[in-house]
């Protein structure tokens, strides 16, 4: 939730525009008599030039919104109030709790949005004019980042006279690629052997209790790995030692047990932080959820089949809620060998994640909301998980964090955060 009173006579007029958008999408959907739809076929492909027209215009608002930033930041630095290295930061954080994403996609966004507005120019006017996508404008970005401003605007020029709105997705990310390879073969080559060094491993939630398990990697290796499991499982197929699984089965559980050296991939070790009556554990029909840490909540049937199948080791933690909100209060550290229990609980009453708003990064520091250097407490409710880059943000000129609840009472944890514009925005822990 954010707050601000200054409203620009722009801002009223989108917030209008957005009034009557909303007005159109209740407009009754039962077809009238003899109509064969084609007034919202048209209606559709307008639809769809808007999104990238709004795309355009909040652009536009990025750019100089940067650059009021960069010149406020400027001042700073020449009365000593801000170190030269910190020039830039924070703005794309700004952003990304006014669209409610993470910082890394406000970065993205605001990266495209600086790169159209000084070497693309074609470009960019193709998406103010709805001809092309939001997405695509961004894979062009992408692609000719590797090229100098003057070689850019060049294929900028030739893609737009390509007729990328003619084509799909695949067919303009492919001539965009041939032109910006063409226009500087070397320079294209580079760019792939440095990507190299970005290759990762990354996990996310996915739903129905599932996750997603993503690798970026060079394409040889992507290759080979594929090519890999599905030899096995057509091994196995083969044989018919499937134990009734399917190809796409047998491919999952031998990358977990590949990966993690299980015999059997559903053997992990599993601990469960108890946050409802312990007889959600034993009913499977129960209503009632236990927490993931770092994915979410779990019906009660799937943490239950998880203790009771795994062949791994598996323990049960104590937490304890409010009664009235859910907030973690407290819980009991006993577990095996475990060291530094109150960060582990912030971490859990936390959900794994940044309580930075929008952010959704794994915690990867716990954050005393108010400094210890201030008299700030070590304790749960002067504790915040947080990623590197929102404990950094917090010593930033103009950035104020508060703990408005402590969650022992009658609300839950909550943290109220003021940025250099005077926005201010709130997080809660969630139950």
């Amino acid at each position: 939730m954010s707050s601000n009173e200054a409203v620009d006579t722009v801002a009223e007029e989108l917030t209008a525009l957005l009034t009557r958008l909303g007005e159109l999408a209740e407009l009754p959907t039962d077809p009238a008599p003899g109509d064969d739809g084609a007034a919202c076929v048209d209606r559709i492909a307008v639809l769809e030039r808007a999104r990238a027209a709004v795309a355009a215009a909040q652009h536009t608002a990025m750019v100089a919104f940067g650059r009021a930033q960069v010149e406020a930041q400027l001042a700073q630095i020449a009365t000593g109030r801000l170190d030269p290295e910190k020039l830039g930061r924070g703005i794309a954080d700004q952003i990304a709790l006014a669209a409610h994403v993470s910082p890394h996609v406000a970065d993205r966004r605001l990266s495209a949005a600086r790169a159209l507005a000084s070497d693309l120019p074609c470009t960019r006017a193709l998406l103010a004019a709805g001809r092309i996508s939001e997405w695509l404008a961004e894979q062009i970005v992408s692609l000719t980042s590797h090229l100098d401003p003057e070689t850019r605007r060049l294929v900028d020029k030739q893609a737009a006279e390509a007729g990328l709105d003619e084509l799909g997705r695949k067919a303009a990310v492919a001539a965009v690629k041939k032109l910006a390879y063409e226009a500087d073969p070397i320079g294209f080559t580079a760019r792939g052997r440095t990507a190299r060094k970005d290759r990762r491993v990354t996990l996310r939630p996915a739903p129905d209790t599932m996750a997603v398990l993503s690798g970026l990697l060079p394409v040889e290796q992507g290759v080979a790995f594929i090519a890999a499991l599905r030899q096995y499982a057509d091994s196995l197929i083969a044989t018919g030692d499937t134990d009734d699984r399917t190809r796409d089965q047998i491919i999952a559980d031998t990358l977990v047990e590949r990966l993690t050296g299980q015999v059997y991939a559903e053997d992990v070790n599993v601990e469960v932080g108890i946050v409802l009556p312990l007889d959600a554990l034993t009913d499977p029909d129960s209503p009632k959820t236990a927490e993931l840490v770092g994915h979410g909540p779990l019906p009660s049937g799937i943490v239950s089949d998880l203790l009771r199948y795994t062949g791994g080791q598996r323990w049960w933690r104590r937490l304890f809620a409010h009664p009235a909100h859910g907030t973690l209060v407290g819980g009991d550290p006993r577990r095996r060998l475990f060291d530094g229990f109150l960060a582990t609980l912030i971490a859990l009453r936390d959900h794994g994640m940044c309580r930075d708003p929008f952010c959704g990064a794994p915690i990867r520091h716990t954050d005393h909301i108010k400094g210890r250097k201030a008299g700030g407490p070590t304790s749960l409710g002067n504790g915040r998980g947080t990623c590197v880059r929102g404990n950094h943000l917090k010593e930033m000129p103009g950035w104020i964090t508060l703990l408005l609840h402590d969650g022992l009472g009658d609300q839950p944890h909550t943290v109220q955060t003021t940025t250099p514009t005077g926005h201010t925005y709130t997080s809660r822990a969630g139950p």
